[in-house]
């Protein structure tokens, strides 16, 4: 009887109430899809593991940022498939890339060539694409009034991956922490999907009521969390909290968004009830006209920011080549940096890695979140 009724009132929710709801569901989705920015911290077990050579690691790190040169496929099929179906491939394309390797690091798979590595290393950073276009999928139509800012806020929880499996791998403590890091970059973002597969959809939502103090609201969560993955990841931070309760911090951060799905259930249940008895002992027939007129016109609003344009329009944009020369000769090449982090903290005589890594994905994470910031409050 209980779970009936949850479900019941769960159903019933208002759409607005769905719609943040789907950005939450968005936002833990990126906080752990980030798979291959965690490579560094276990890059040099994984080299003693596989007994490769240097030169071999780094094609790795290449395999695995390679996979996203076929990223098309998962734009493909987010146009003749169910989101959520895409959803799942992606993230059995990434429990079978790391999975595999999983199994044979720990000897229950035998003759495994380093090619097959590699190609399994190509697939799982492939399934990264399919995880992400559906993210950007459903927040450009379910906000498409302020899609930048969505699209922008929950791409920076993506920075903050290593961060998340750093912190999980420090609690389990395990020796083999390259094993640690395998196992849960196959496991991790199935269950995850999995669990935000439900809320994690197309919401017809006709006026963005709220929405200006609901990215408000966004905003400084996610600036909290930024702040506390900043502080929680310097050496003389960290060595006074216990792995923990570092873990415990960064999960309360990613439940934090819960609190402003629940304001607008309630503040929506309130503005539906109040509205029904003011229909019902107050409306006349032209103000009931004049609601229709009014939300018919925000709606042709709303459906008027949007933009489709084809793959051949595209490539004769302007603001396309230069995103392209810009994530060319700018992000790859900091990518490439953040792959041999580990290397280069050893080859320093620096063994705090796992705190490295961290530090540079909490930075990360304000740096993708920055963009947004600036275009939400001075556009």
């Amino acid at each position: 009887m209980c779970s009936s009724n949850f479900l019941t009132s769960f159903f019933t929710m208002p759409s607005t109430t769905f719609q943040w709801l789907s950005l939450v569901g968005i936002i833990w989705l990126q906080s752990i899809t980030g798979t291959n920015t965690n490579f560094p911290a276990y890059s040099s077990q994984l080299k003693q593991l596989l007994s490769i050579s240097q030169f071999q690691l780094n094609n790795l790190a290449f395999a695995s940022d390679a996979g996203k040169l076929f990223g098309f496929l998962s734009g493909l099929a987010a146009v003749y498939l169910p989101l959520w179906l895409v959803l799942m491939i992606g993230s059995t394309l990434g429990l079978i890339g790391y999975g595999v390797q999983f199994l044979f690091i720990t000897n229950h798979i035998s003759s495994l060539s380093y090619w097959h590595v590699f190609f399994l290393t190509v697939l799982a950073g492939n399934s990264i694409c399919w995880i992400n276009t559906v993210c950007y999928v459903i927040t450009i139509r379910n906000f498409p009034s302020d899609r930048q800012v969505a699209v922008g806020i929950t791409t920076s929880y993506q920075g903050l991956s290593a961060k998340v499996y750093t912190t999980i791998v420090d609690v389990a403590g395990h020796k083999k922490r390259a094993i640690t890091f395998l196992f849960l970059n196959s496991v991790l973002p199935l269950l995850v999907s999995l669990i935000a597969t439900p809320v994690v959809r197309e919401i017809e939502v006709l006026s963005p009521k709220q929405s200006r103090v609901g990215f408000d609201v966004i905003f400084a969560i996610t600036i909290a969390t930024g702040i506390y993955a900043v502080m929680s990841s310097l050496e003389f931070v960290s060595n006074k909290i216990s792995p923990l309760g570092s873990l415990i911090g960064i999960l309360l951060s990613l439940l934090m968004p819960l609190l402003l799905t629940l304001s607008m259930m309630i503040v929506g249940s309130w503005h539906k009830n109040t509205e029904k008895q003011r229909v019902y002992n107050f409306a006349t027939e032209d103000e009931v006209n004049e609601v229709k007129e009014g939300e018919e016109s925000e709606e042709i609003h709303d459906v008027g920011v949007r933009e489709e344009i084809g793959a051949k329009l595209m490539l004769r944009r302007l603001d396309f080549w230069l995103y392209f020369l810009v994530y060319l000769f700018g992000a790859t090449l900091g990518l490439v940096f953040l792959n041999n982090l580990g290397q280069i903290a050893e080859s320093r005589g620096y063994s705090g890695t796992s705190s490295l890594v961290s530090l540079s994905s909490s930075f990360g994470f304000f740096g993708r979140l920055m963009p947004s910031i600036v275009d939400y409050f001075y556009r």
